[in-house]
């Protein structure tokens, strides 16, 4: 590719687990100059060790979070000493498997490219810190786990081996180039396999590494037995055998990983039940298991497996009340069974050349996310959370069960509280308390979210403090539902964050706002009357400091909007993840 293409390529690229840009301009006191060196150096020590650690990724120096192309305006001996920071001890420890290039546009702006692949070692920096990349940052990582970490990488080495026999002519040309065509934009296919890993020069010979024959192999099961996909459909809620073998249809899926997952996604759907409900005298379809669900759990599946198991496949089972799909492997660390039932945003790879590739292609967005995202799916379809388990030492299984957590009349009360971050617990508790003059006390909350007394009291608190629950009398134990306000449709972004104070007190003061919006008083003078002239809030009571803001026309006549959009969602809305047709 050309300087100009790359370049344009940087400007364009969303940031993320993969790629990174850092200006080269210092902005403080209001005036533009270079920053120094040593803080750029420290910005890309830090971030490349970060990727390092995880899955690799690109850093480049001299283009802002927004694109601009302001390059690096450092001399000569300083760009120098910033392309050898990957490599340079006082920088970072081992030196980082690492290529960095000096980039220089027709127009002379210079900029500097890094790229950092995975590394079977754990980088520290100078001050021993260590750092994992996370999505977009570069999150600190426990040193008391780093051993766990280095065990886990040692597993990453599996995908790039290179299979006695193997060719770049056992390669899919046509699947070659159309992931060059997303993933690397002017290389030709070799190049993109070169630039991502995946194929090695050796004795003058280009070689395809394990990881490139199950992406993109003509034939991948000559290299791995089970890399498919096997899907059973059980009838009734057991797995019975011998005379009772309980088998309604079975099938496997064998594709290379690049198109594998859209094939079994095919395969599969036709299996997900719709199921209809009356509401308000009209029958209302909705899939049993929400897409994005499922779908995750098997991307998953096939992403982090440890593909060195060669005796197991991925399996997918699927009852009349819930469906399991396994993956051969345990979670490599830091990942754990805990951190994901309590939705941590963690992301270790297994794989991660598969991992990359799989992102590049769109089924894998942000890293870490998935599983967080897979509970708010269940939990919008009033569905049970999703169940990770070991199963036999070998296998990590997820279950999703079909059957309703609520019934539709409490799942449609819960809408209105959509807008409120709420944890699933949280809404758990406020479907009991519906069910129960919408009252609970602390002592319900441990024995129906089977807590301790110290976390029904810091989950009871955040409640009252997003304008969910109130204490019916100070010092009580006793909580009450409080209904949402309003949505947060149309309104001006500083009074959604006025909001909750608004909501919990009913009314604001000067004081409140400055709090809120780290004000100075006549700013917050002058905000009110803007929010009072536009008839969102009243003025009520006395003038000056002593003045109540109250709920105004405007906000009152939202809130009117808000019930009734809260009343024709029921009949309308269902997320984008149920939609059959997507």
């Amino acid at each position: 590719m050309t300087e100009m293409t790359n370049i344009a390529r940087w400007q364009a690229a969303e940031e993320g687990q993969f790629f990174e840009r850092k200006s080269a301009l210092d902005r403080s006191g209001g005036a533009r100059k270079p920053r120094k060196a040593a803080d750029i150096a420290r910005d890309i020590a830090e971030t490349l060790c970060a990727m390092a650690n995880a899955d690799g990724g690109e850093l480049v120096v001299g283009i802002e979070d927004g694109g601009a192309a302001t390059g690096v305006a450092l001399a000569e001996d300083k760009l120098r000493l910033l392309l050898g920071v990957p490599k340079d001890r006082n920088y970072v420890s081992p030196p980082l498997p690492c290529q960095a290039t000096q980039v220089v546009a027709p127009d002379g702006t210079v900029f500097l490219h890094f790229e950092a692949d995975w590394s079977p070692n754990v980088h520290l920096l100078s001050d021993s810190k260590c750092l994992l990349r996370v999505r977009d940052r570069n999150e600190p990582f426990d040193k008391d786990k780093v051993k766990a970490l280095k065990d886990a990488k040692a597993q990453g080495l599996f995908e790039r081996t290179f299979p006695a026999g193997a060719r770049m002519d056992d390669l899919d040309e046509a699947l070659l180039a159309t992931f060059a065509a997303t993933a690397s934009p002017g290389s030709t296919p070799r190049d993109a396999l070169a630039r991502f890993r995946l194929c090695e020069g050796r004795n003058g010979h280009a070689v395809p590494t394990l990881a490139a024959l199950l992406l993109f192999g003509k034939d991948p099961g000559r290299w791995h037995e089970r890399c498919g996909i096997d899907f059973v459909r059980w009838e009734g809620k057991e797995r019975k055998s011998g005379a009772e073998l309980n088998i309604t249809k079975r099938f496997r899926v064998e594709a290379p990983l690049a198109v594998l997952l859209n094939k079994a996604f095919e395969s599969i759907k036709p299996f997900i039940r719709e199921r209809q409900y009356l509401h308000d005298l009209f029958f209302v379809e909705k899939l049993e298991y929400p897409t994005f669900a499922w779908q995750e759990a098997l991307v998953n599946a096939v992403a982090h497996r440890d593909y060195s198991i060669r005796g197991l496949g991925i399996e997918v089972w699927m009852f009349d009340d819930r469906m399991e799909i396994r993956s051969p492997g345990l979670l490599p660390s830091p990942v754990s069974l805990e951190a994901m039932t309590r939705r941590a945003h963690m992301h270790c790879s297994r794989n991660p050349l598969i991992v990359r590739v799989l992102t590049e292609a769109g089924y894998m967005r942000e890293l870490g996310e998935g599983v967080p995202r897979m509970f708010e799916a269940m939990e919008r379809a009033g569905c049970y959370p999703p169940r990770f388990e070991a199963i036999g030492g070998a296998v990590i299984q997820v279950t999703l069960r079909n059957e309703p957590i609520y019934d539709r009349a409490t799942l449609d009360w819960l809408k209105q509280f959509a807008d409120v971050e709420l944890s699933g617990d949280q809404k758990r508790m406020l479907a009991y308390a519906h069910a129960h003059d919408d009252r609970f006390t602390s002592r319900e909350y441990q024995k129906v979210i089977e807590t301790d007394i110290y976390g029904a009291s810091n989950a009871i608190k955040d409640m009252i403090r997003k304008g969910a629950v109130r204490s019916t009398d100070k010092g009580s134990r006793v909580y009450e539902v409080k209904e949402p306000l309003l949505s947060r449709t149309d309104m001006p972004e500083v009074l959604i964050q006025l909001l909750p104070m608004l909501q919990r007190k009913g009314s604001l003061t000067n004081g409140d706002v400055r709090k809120v919006c780290n004000m100075s008083r006549i700013s917050a003078v002058r905000l009110l009357n803007e929010l009072v002239a536009a008839e969102w809030l009243k003025g009520t009571g006395k003038r000056g400091a002593g003045a109540l803001y109250s709920p105004g026309p405007g906000l009152l006549h939202q809130a009117q909007i808000s019930s009734n959009n809260r009343e024709a969602d029921t009949m309308t809305h269902e997320t984008d993840t149920m939609n059959p047709k997507d």
